[in-house]
């Protein structure tokens, strides 16, 4: 993709011709902008967390009592963001993470986030609760790289079904979300009593399946309830344990990583079972209230694993800087996650774009100006913690 940071001169030399961003370029200030533009339902939807929100502070809290320490006189001139994870090169260590429902931020929902990313080459993972079913994301990718997110359902078929699909459309690796065997107490959607999966609004990998189909006396349009009824029994489920794993094993042949692991114990409990990787996530903080911060997680988990799994990270990276500080602190390449549902509510396939444009850009000029030529030099003697 060239120089990532060459971003902001393409931004420069359109103002010579009087044409401006359309998106805010700090990407902070774009949940503000989409608290204003989309409809409160949608809007809490993707911003909100579990409880009070204290989970998803923590994590911007652990970021931000790390700063980086900038070192001088280094050769910077030329830099090199790829990183080998999961036995891929990617081209940056960034990947747009599972979002489900996108079609309630924009009618071009996952197509035209996974173009997005697409196009400025990072890869995409898709959620099981999509609005759009996975084969139809593959079609618009085309062969860019591209991951399947499972929640993991009670009912083996459907499970068993959705990872042939998967398998067949061209998705590379299996992340199995494990944070959520039930919803959490979500008061922004409990207030406004929203929940699109009852309307049948993020189900369609579930209502394209011939497994979840035949669990139907009758097709979907004829009755609805029923259909939504068969998904909400079966979405999720709390009585899942290690042994569990091998059925994933048996009926996917490509790494299988493991989201929502937090606690070194059970880093180790994922290698043992013969896992390819974890995310060090805490869903954003829409499931556990007063959970520990995601980058505070980070750094025993890499240490307890990181010679023997990808270690990936998500929770809370809004910032180029974020970014850096994951890699820094052992993670191999971070997933975005609300930044890009915003961007897609704003502007469609354009607007994540420029979420990942300006996402790495600000990481390539953060890495150069902290010294650094490529990931792989970061580690923990790149930051300093303040209490």
């Amino acid at each position: 993709m060239g120089d990532r940071a060459d971003h902001q001169y393409e931004i420069y030399l359109n103002g010579l011709a009087g044409v401006l961003p359309a998106l805010p370029t700090d990407l902070t200030r774009l949940e503000a902008l989409a608290a204003e533009r989309l409809a409160p339902g949608p809007f809490g939807y993707v911003a909100g967390s579990a409880g009070s929100g204290r989970t998803e502070r923590a994590n911007r809290e652990a970021l931000e009592r790390l700063r980086i320490v900038p070192r001088m006189l280094r050769d910077v001139s030329a830099r090199d963001l790829s990183v080998e994870v999961l036995g891929r090169t990617l081209s940056a260590p960034l990947a747009l993470g599972p979002v489900g429902v996108l079609s309630i931020v924009h009618p071009d929902a996952e197509r035209a986030a996974a173009r997005a990313a697409a196009a400025q080459g990072v890869p995409f993972v898709l959620s099981s609760a999509s609005s759009t079913p996975m084969e139809d994301v593959a079609e618009a990718m085309g062969d860019a790289e591209r991951w399947f997110q499972l929640y993991w359902a009670k009912d083996r078929e459907v499970t068993r079904s959705f990872l042939g699909r998967a398998k067949a459309a061209g998705y590379t690796a299996l992340f199995v979300t494990l944070d959520t065997p039930l919803l959490a107490w979500r008061p922004r959607d409990l207030d406004q009593a929203y929940l699109p999966f009852l309307k049948g609004v993020g189900t369609a990998n579930y209502f394209t399946d011939p497994a979840f189909l035949a669990g139907l006396a009758k097709p979907v349009e004829e009755d609805l309830n029923a259909a939504v009824l068969h998904f909400v029994g079966m979405f999720a489920d709390p009585g899942k344990t290690w042994p569990d794993l091998a059925f994933l094993r048996e009926n996917w042949d490509g790494p299988i990583v493991l989201k929502g692991v937090q606690h070194p114990d059970d880093a180790r409990l994922a290698a043992d079972a013969g896992m390819d990787g974890v995310v060090v996530s805490n869903h954003g903080g829409r499931q556990v209230n007063g959970a520990i911060g995601a980058a505070d997680a980070l750094p025993a988990v890499a240490r307890a694993v990181g010679d023997r799994l990808a270690v990936l990270f998500d929770s809370g990276i809004r910032t180029g800087d974020d970014v850096l500080k994951a890699l820094a602190l052992g993670a191999s390449a971070v997933l975005l996650g609300r930044p890009y549902a915003y961007g897609l509510g704003l502007d469609g396939q354009a607007g994540v774009e420029h979420v990942i444009r300006c996402l790495l850009a600000e990481f390539d000029l953060t890495l150069a100006l902290s010294g650094h030529s490529r990931p792989g030099e970061l580690g923990p003697q790149s930051l300093q913690h303040v209490p």
